[in-house]
C-alpha cells in the first residue's frame, strides 16, 4: 500500500475542483453577458420571431374646389397584406386564399418574385370587397402570414367628368423612387403616390408623412394582431389643396358634351386666369384605378381608338384656323399696318390672287369691301390674306412668338404641349428643307399652315382680348406661384374693335347666332373649321372651333371658353352651342338664376318652345347667317 495514495487522491481532487470552479466562472460569465450585458439584444431578437414591423398609409390631403366642395378624398377600405416568409409556403397561402380573391397566375407570380427580391411585405389586393376580406377573417388559419387592415381609400367625386384634370393614383414604381421627386427618407416601396394630373403636380403636397405599427404572431406564424406593447407611429395625413375648378361646371360640362365625338373644353376665369374647368373626351374614371386598375380595363384604354387616357385639353395640338384671325388682326393693330375702320385694296369677290395661286374665301360669293371688325365677323379669308401680307412674314413670325404662340401656357399640370409656331424663316429650313416664300403669310394669317396650338392655349388668347390685352398663365390650383403671362400691347379704342368683331359673329345675322343666342347674357366669339391630316383627304370632316366671352349685358366678360370638337364639321352648330351653355350654366348659378335644360334660341327652336326673351334681347330680327 502507497503512502503517498491520499495525497495523490487529494491533488486529483483540488485539480477537479478548480477545473470545475474555472467550468463554472466561465458558465457564469457567459450567463451575466447574455442575461445581463445583451438581454436587451436578446430579448429584441426574441420579440422578432414574434413581433413584425408594419408600414401605416396615412390619407392623401384632400382637394377641394373653388366652392370648398370635396373632388378627392378618403374613404375606408381593406387591403391584404402577405407578409414575408419561405415561398413554398407563401404560394401555398396564396393558393388557398384564391379561392376567395381573384388571383389570377401572373398576379401570384408579381407577389412571390416581389416578396423574393425585396424581402418585404407584398399587397395583394389593395381594394378588398368586404365579403372578400370577411371571407379571409373567417379562415385566419388558413392564411399564416396574411394581414388584413383598413386602409384609406383614394375617391373622385367627379368620376369621369374630372378624370383628366385630376389625374390618379397607384403603386409607386422602383423608376419613380429612383427619382430625386421621391426622396428615400419620405418614400418606399408599396406607397400610393400621384400618376397624372393634379394628382402627380402635387404629390409633394398630397401625400402624408407614413407611420408604423407592430403585429404579433404565435408559435405557428399565424398574426394574433397589432402588438400592444410597442408605441405605434400614426403618421401624417397630406395637406389639403383648393383648386380654382367649379365641381358643378365640369360635371355640366362632362353631360353636355356629345358622348360619341372627341374634343375639349376650357373655362377660364378673367379676373385671374384661374381655370375654371378643363375637360377632355372621350375621359376614363379615375376610380378604377385605385387599388390597382384591372389587366382587361387597362388593355382596353390603351386600345381605344379614341384615345381616352389622352388629355386633349392641354396636349393636343390643333390648326386654330379662324379662332387664330384674332391674333392676325392684334399683330396688325400693334404694328399699325391697318386701321379699324379701313378696307383692304382687292375686295372680296370669293377669291384672292397672289403670285400664280389663286386663294379661296370660304363664301364662293364673296362678301365686298369690309372693315377690319366686318372681315371678323364675316371670317372672310380674303380680307385676311390681305392682312396677313401687310403684316409680313418675318413681323408675323417675330409677333407671333412674342405673344406665346410656339410656347407652353405654363399651367399647373405635369404635361402641357408647346404650341407649334415657327419663330423665323429657318424654321421651313430645318423642318421641310426650303426656303419659304412671302406666300406663307397667307395660310399662317388665317391660322392654317404650319400653326398648331392647343386649346388652353387659344383659351389664353381669348383671356387677353377679354381683359385688357394682357393673359396671365392659366392656374388650376389656388395660391401657387405663376408663369409668367403676355400681353397684345395693344390701345383700347384697337381692343374695342376686336371686340367688335366677335359680336357681330354672334349678333342676329352672324354665323353664330341661333346657337349662342341666350336669355341672360352676352356671348361673343368666333368659329372656326380647322383642316386636319384626314379632312384634307377628303376621309373625315373638319375641326369644329368656336372660342369666346360670356357676361351680363353692358358689363365685362365673366368667363372665357375655348371648345373643339374633333370632326364636328362646323363650328357654329357644333362647337358655339357648347360654348354658350357651359358660359350660361356658370353665369346663372354665380347671379343666383335657376339653370335650364334649355339655354340657347336654337334649342328653343328645335324643341318648339317659346322664347319670349329674345325679342327683348334681339330687337331686330335675325337674317340669314352660315
Amino acid at each position: 500500500m502507497s503512502l503517498h495514495l491520499p495525497h495523490e487522491r487529494q491533488r486529483r481532487a483540488t485539480g477537479v475542483y478548480v477545473v470545475l470552479a474555472l467550468f463554472l466562472a466561465v458558465l457564469g460569465i457567459a450567463f451575466f453577458r447574455i442575461q445581463v450585458l445583451r438581454s436587451s439584444t436578446w430579448a429584441l431578437r426574441a420579440e422578432s420571431n414574434r413581433i413584425r414591423q408594419l408600414p401605416v398609409p396615412t390619407p392623401r390631403g384632400i382637394i377641394y374646389d373653388r366652392e370648398g366642395r370635396i373632388l378627392a378624398d378618403n374613404v375606408p377600405g381593406y387591403a391584404i397584406t402577405l407578409l414575408p416568409g419561405p415561398l413554398d409556403s407563401a404560394r401555398a397561402t396564396l393558393d388557398r386564399m384564391s379561392k376567395y380573391v381573384d388571383l389570377p397566375a401572373r398576379e401570384v407570380e408579381r407577389v412571390l418574385t416581389t416578396m423574393s427580391r425585396f424581402g418585404r411585405e407584398v399587397v395583394v389586393d389593395a381594394d378588398a370587397p368586404f365579403a372578400v376580406v370577411s371571407a379571409i377573417q373567417e379562415r385566419r388559419a388558413e392564411f399564416p402570414g396574411v394581414y388584413v387592415e383598413m386602409r384609406p381609400r383614394r375617391r373622385y367625386v367627379l368620376g369621369a367628368a374630372g378624370g383628366h384634370v385630376l389625374g390618379y393614383v397607384g403603386e409607386v414604381t422602383a423608376e419613380e423612387l429612383a427619382d430625386e421627386e421621391f426622396p428615400s427618407d419620405r418614400y418606399t416601396r408599396g406607397m400610393i403616390v400621384g400618376k397624372t394630373g393634379i394628382e402627380k403636380q402635387y404629390e409633394a403636397q398630397l401625400q402624408g408623412r407614413q407611420g408604423l405599427k407592430y403585429v404579433e404572431f404565435d408559435a405557428r406564424g399565424r398574426i394574433v394582431g397589432d402588438f400592444a406593447g410597442v408605441r405605434t407611429d400614426a403618421g401624417e395625413a397630406g395637406r389639403e389643396l383648393v383648386l380654382n375648378l367649379d365641381l358643378e361646371l365640369q360635371e355640366w360640362i362632362h353631360s353636355i358634351f356629345p358622348d360619341s365625338l372627341s374634343g375639349a373644353v376650357v373655362a377660364l376665369d378673367p379676373a385671374d386666369g384661374g381655370v375654371l374647368a378643363l375637360y377632355s373626351a372621350p375621359t376614363f374614371d379615375p376610380n378604377a384605378f385605385v387599388g390597382g386598375i384591372e389587366q382587361d380595363l387597362w388593355d382596353g384604354l390603351i386600345a381605344d381608338e379614341g384615345k381616352p387616357l389622352f388629355d386633349r385639353s392641354v396636349l393636343g395640338l390643333y390648326a386654330p384656323a379662324s379662332t387664330w384671325k384674332l391674333a392676325a388682326a392684334a399683330i396688325a393693330l400693334d404694328l399699325g399696318v391697318v386701321m379699324p375702320d379701313e378696307h383692304m385694296e382687292v375686295q372680296c369677290t370669293g377669291s384672292f390672287r397672289f403670285g400664280d395661286r389663286v386663294w379661296r374665301c370660304w363664301d364662293p360669293a364673296g362678301h365686298g369691301w369690309q372693315t377690319l371688325a366686318e372681315a371678323i365677323g364675316n371670317s372672310c379669308d380674303v380680307y385676311f390674306y390681305q392682312l396677313g401680307l401687310r403684316i409680313g412674314l418675318d413681323d408675323m413670325l417675330r409677333r407671333a412668338t412674342d405673344i406665346g404662340f410656339s410656347r407652353r401656357c405654363g399651367v399647373d399640370l405635369p404635361q402641357e404641349s408647346q404650341g407649334i409656331f415657327p419663330s423665323e424663316r429657318a424654321w421651313w429650313n430645318r423642318n421641310y428643307n426650303y426656303s419659304p416664300t412671302q406666300g406663307e403669310v397667307l395660310n399662317l394669317a388665317i391660322g392654317q399652315g404650319p400653326n398648331s396650338q392647343t386649346p388652353l392655349k387659344m383659351a389664353q388668347f381669348y383671356l387677353a382680348l377679354a381683359r385688357d390685352g394682357s393673359a396671365p398663365s392659366p392656374a388650376i390650383a389656388q395660391g401657387v406661384p405663376l408663369a409668367e403671362g403676355w400681353s397684345l400691347n395693344l390701345a383700347p379704342e384697337h381692343l374695342e374693335s376686336i371686340r367688335e368683331g366677335l359680336r357681330m359673329v354672334t349678333a342676329p345675322g352672324g354665323t353664330a347666332h341661333f346657337g349662342t343666342a341666350l336669355e341672360h347674357w352676352d356671348v361673343i366669339g368666333k368659329t372656326g373649321t380647322g383642316q386636319n391630316s384626314l379632312s384634307v383627304q377628303g376621309l373625315a370632316q373638319n375641326h369644329a372651333w368656336f372660342a369666346g366671352m360670356a357676361g351680363p349685358p353692358g358689363a365685362p366678360p365673366e368667363i372665357v371658353v375655348a371648345v373643339i370638337v374633333e370632326y364636328g364639321e362646323s363650328g357654329s352648330s357644333m362647337a358655339a352651342p357648347i360654348m354658350a351653355k357651359t358660359a350660361d350654366f356658370y353665369l346663372r348659378r354665380k347671379h343666383g338664376i335657376p339653370v335650364d335644360t334649355i339655354q340657347t334660341y336654337l334649342e328653343h327652336l328645335r324643341a318648339g318652345r317659346p322664347a319670349p326673351w329674345y325679342s327683348r334681347r334681339f330687337p331686330s330680327p335675325p337674317g340669314e347667317g352660315r
